[in-house]
C-alpha cells in the first residue's frame, strides 16, 4: 500500500553539483537528479535558485550566449520529464518583453504548468540582484510563451493536483522567503498546502540556524509544508561559499535536511501528510478569519490544473496518482508521540511538565484557601507520580510536607511488595503517612449486597473490583472533610480514555486531579526522568524503579492459581500502543485506517525503527498487523463507549499538545455517540 494512499505526498529537494555559465552541464545534472526521485515516487522536486546557469553568474546572466543556453538547458529538461508525473521546479533567468526575469519554472510531463518571476530582489551586502533583473512587480503580462508553450507568468500561481486532494503548490524564490510578508503567506492563505523556495543563499557562520529557524516557523504560520534548496557546491567561491542546505519542514516541525558542504549532488526526500494540514486549517478559525479578511486579494490567485495521472483534469474522478516505489512511510513518526524524543530537550520537556502539574495544584490550594491534601498511595504509577507532584508543591509553596495526608488502602489482591512501596515512599518522601485496612467495610458493603464472596464463594466480578475501588474513594473523600483538605486525584490520561476507570472514584473523581492529561508512556517517563535527576535518597529512588519494572495492575482480584498478578494490558491491550492511537486519533483526527497504517510502520516487526532514544523511552517491543489492528478496534470501542466518565472528569491542568480530554478544555463529545464509522473504516483496511 502507498503513502498515498494514507493523504501523504512524497516531495523532495536536490542540489546538484553545478557548473558556472554551463547550461548544458548543470541541465544534465538536473535530469539525473530529477529521474532518482521521480523514481522514488516523488510527486514534487525542486532545484535551487538559477540552477541552470549558477546563481553567482553575475554580469554573465546579461549575455544573450548564455540565456540561449539556459533556454536549450529547460527545453533539455523538459523534453526528459516526458512520462514523469512529478511536478519539477526548476530556476533560471528568463527574458519577458522588455524584462530580465529571475524566474522558477514548473514542469509536468513534457509540459510547462507556468513561471513565477522572484518578487523581491536583494540588493544589499553581497547580492546586486536589481543590477540584472527586474521584479515580478515589473511584469506587464501574465502570460508569456517558453519554448513555444504559452503559459501563466507570476506569482500568484496555486499549481493545484486534480488527483491528489489537498496538494497545491506555490513556488517563490529565496529572498521573496525573507521578506517580512512572503508571497507565499497569501498563497497559503488562498489554499496553497505545500510552499517551495528556490534558493541561491551562501553560507556565512550562523545561517544555518536562522535558516532553520525561518523556514520552520513559517511552515508553522502558514499551516503548510516548506522545501527551501539552496545552491550547494560549484558555484563560485570568488568571495563566498555555499553549502547546498535543504529543507523540508511541515508545520514547524522539521522532516529532512541536507548534508551541508557535500561536494556530490544530493536529494533529500519526505512524507509530507496533507490530512495533517487539512485537520489543521480546518480547526484554526483565526486562519480562515485573516483570509476572510483578504478575500478580495485571494480571490484573485489564478489556480492552475494538474493531473499527475496526465489525464485531462475534469477527467479526473478518484485520487490516485500511483507514484511507484512509495510504500515506506519517509518521515519520523514518533512511537512514543506524548514523550520528548530525545535527551538534548528531555530535562527541559520534563521540567515544564512538572512545573505546569506543580503550578495548577498550587493555584488550587491557593483559591480554596487550603493547605492540606488527601492523597491514595498504591505503590504504583500514577499516585507516584502525583505523590511526588505533591511534595513539590509543597516545598515551593513553603508548606510543610506533614500536610500531605497520604494513605495507602490494602485490599483483597494488594501485593506485599506494592504496599511496602507505598510505605516506603510516604516514609522517605517526609508526609504524613497511614495505612487503612479497607477489607472489614469491604466485607460489609459485599454482605448488604448479598454478593457471593460473602458466602465464602470465590467470585471476583465487577461488583467485588469496583467495592475495593469505591471504599477507598469514600475514605479519601471523608478524611478530606475531617483534615480540611482536598483530595488529590491519581489516575492518568491513558486510563480516561480507555475508560479503564471506575465511574465516581479515586481513578476518575477527585478535587484535583494533576495527572487528569498525562498519559501513561508520559508518567513513566516522568518518574524516570525524576530518578534521573537524583533528588531523592536512595530508599526512595530504589522504590520509584521497582515501581517502573512491575506490572501494571489494579490489584483488585487475587492472583491465580498459577500465582500471576492481575494485569491492566492483558485486558485493554499494551499502553503504549493506547497512547500512540489516543494522538493520531484526538490530535489530528486521524482515520482509524491511517492510525493502523502509521502504528504497523513505527510498531511493526519490520519498522525502520523511526529512532526513539534508549535513555529516554525503554521500549524494544513490536507488533505484527493483526495485532495492532485488535488494540485499535479494542481502543476504538472503549474510547467510545465511556465518554460518560469523562463529561465528569475534575479540574486538572493541560500538560501537552496533544491536548486533554476534558469536556471544558480540548475535547467535547456527546457521551451517547456510536463508534460504528470509525471500526467500519478500520474493518475497510480487510
Amino acid at each position: 500500500m502507498s503513502v498515498y494512499d494514507h493523504g501523504f505526498v512524497r516531495v523532495s529537494g536536490a542540489v546538484p553539483v553545478v557548473r558556472i555559465a554551463d547550461p548544458r552541464a548543470n541541465a544534465e545534472a538536473t535530469i539525473e537528479l530529477m529521474r532518482r526521485a521521480a523514481a522514488d515516487g516523488s510527486a514534487l522536486i525542486v532545484f535551487p535558485e538559477l540552477g541552470l546557469c549558477g546563481y553567482s553568474i553575475d554580469d554573465l546572466v546579461q549575455q544573450d550566449a548564455l540565456l540561449d543556453g539556459c533556454l536549450e538547458a529547460l527545453a533539455a529538461v523538459v523534453e526528459a520529464s516526458r512520462g514523469i508525473r512529478s511536478v519539477v521546479a526548476v530556476g533560471l533567468p528568463l527574458v519577458v518583453g522588455d524584462g530580465l526575469f529571475n524566474t522558477a519554472v514548473a514542469i509536468q510531463d513534457g509540459v510547462i504548468l507556468g513561471v513565477v518571476p522572484k518578487s523581491y530582489l536583494p540588493n544589499y551586502r553581497e547580492f546586486y540582484e536589481q543590477r540584472y533583473f527586474a521584479a515580478a512587480r515589473d511584469a506587464t503580462v501574465d502570460t508569456c510563451v517558453v519554448l513555444g508553450q504559452r503559459v501563466p507568468f507570476g506569482p500568484d500561481l496555486l499549481f493545484t493536483a486534480a488527483d491528489l486532494p489537498g496538494f497545491v503548490l506555490h513556488l517563490e524564490v529565496c529572498e521573496d522567503g525573507w521578506v517580512p510578508i512572503p508571497p507565499s503567506v497569501p498563497a497559503a492563505l488562498g489554499g496553497a498546502t505545500v510552499l517551495a523556495n528556490l534558493s541561491g543563499s551562501p553560507v556565512t557562520v550562523g545561517k544555518e540556524a536562522y535558516r532553520l529557524s525561518l523556514c520552520s516557523s513559517h511552515s508553522a504560520r502558514c499551516v503548510a509544508a516548506h522545501l527551501y534548496v539552496a545552491a550547494g557546491f560549484g558555484e563560485s567561491t570568488t568571495d563566498l561559499a555555499w553549502d547546498g542546505d535543504a529543507l523540508i519542514t511541515e508545520n514547524g516541525s522539521l522532516l529532512a535536511r541536507s548534508e551541508r558542504f557535500a561536494m556530490d549532488s544530493q536529494i533529500i526526500s519526505a512524507d509530507v501528510d496533507l490530512d495533517r494540514l487539512r485537520q489543521e486549517r480546518m480547526r484554526m478559525i483565526s486562519l480562515r478569519d485573516q483570509a476572510g479578511d483578504l478575500s478580495a486579494e485571494l480571490k484573485s490567485l489564478r489556480r492552475i490544473e494538474f493531473a499527475f495521472d496526465g489525464r485531462d483534469t475534469a477527467a479526473v474522478e478518484s485520487a490516485e496518482p500511483g507514484f511507484a516505489h512509495a510504500d515506506s512511510l519517509r518521515r519520523t513518526v514518533p512511537r512514543f508521540p506524548f514523550v520528548p524524543s530525545g535527551l538534548a530537550d528531555r530535562d527541559e520537556r520534563c521540567a515544564e511538565v512538572g512545573h505546569i502539574q506543580v503550578q495548577g495544584l498550587a493555584a488550587r490550594l491557593r483559591s480554596t484557601g487550603l493547605d492540606k491534601i488527601v492523597i491514595g498511595v498504591s505503590g504504583g504509577l500514577d499516585s507516584t507520580l502525583a505523590l511526588l507532584v505533591a511534595v513539590d508543591t509543597f516545598d515551593r509553596l513553603g508548606l510543610p510536607r506533614t500536610n500531605i495526608l497520604a494513605y495507602t488502602m490494602p485490599g483483597f489482591a494488594t501485593g506485599g511488595a506494592t504496599l511496602a512501596r507505598a510505605h516506603v515512599l510516604m516514609d522517605t518522601l517526609g508526609v504524613s503517612g497511614a495505612e487503612l485496612d479497607i477489607r472489614p467495610s469491604c466485607e460489609q458493603m459485599l454482605a448488604d449486597l448479598g454478593h457471593p464472596y460473602s458466602r465464602g464463594e470465590k467470585v471476583f466480578d465487577v461488583t467485588f473490583e469496583n467495592v475495593q475501588a469505591g471504599e477507598r474513594t469514600s475514605h479519601l473523600f471523608r478524611l478530606a472533610n475531617h483534615h480540611g483538605g482536598i483530595v488529590l486525584g491519581t489516575g492518568d490520561l491513558s486510563e480516561l480514555a480507555l475508560g479503564w476507570c471506575t465511574y465516581g472514584v479515586g481513578d476518575q473523581m477527585s478535587h484535583y486531579n494533576v495527572n487528569s492529561s498525562v498519559p501513561k508512556t508520559l508518567v513513566q517517563h516522568q518518574i524516570r526522568w525524576m530518578i534521573s535527576t537524583g533528588t531523592y535518597a536512595s530508599e526512595t529512588t530504589a522504590a520509584l524503579v521497582e515501581i517502573l519494572e512491575d506490572v501494571i495492575s489494579p490489584e483488585l482480584i487475587p492472583p491465580g492459581e498459577d500465582g500471576a498478578v492481575q494485569s491492566t494490558e492483558d485486558t485493554v491491550g499494551p499502553y503504549e500502543l493506547h497512547d500512540f492511537f489516543l494522538y493520531h486519533l484526538t490530535r489530528y483526527g486521524n482515520r482509524p485506517s491511517k492510525i493502523a497504517y502509521l502504528a504497523q510502520q513505527t510498531w511493526g516487526p519490520r519498522s525502520r525503527g523511526l529512532p526513539w532514544d534508549s535513555e529516554a523511552v525503554e521500549s524494544r517491543n513490536s507488533y505484527d498487523d493483526d495485532t495492532i489492528e485488535h488494540w485499535l478496534g479494542v481502543f476504538l470501542k472503549r474510547f467510545m463507549g465511556n465518554q460518560f466518565k469523562r463529561t465528569a472528569m475534575p479540574n486538572g491542568p493541560k500538560i501537552g499538545s496533544g491536548g486533554s480530554l476534558s469536556p471544558r478544555g480540548d475535547w467535547r463529545s456527546p457521551s451517547d455517540a456510536s463508534a460504528r464509522v470509525w471500526l467500519d473504516q478500520l474493518r475497510s483496511m480487510e
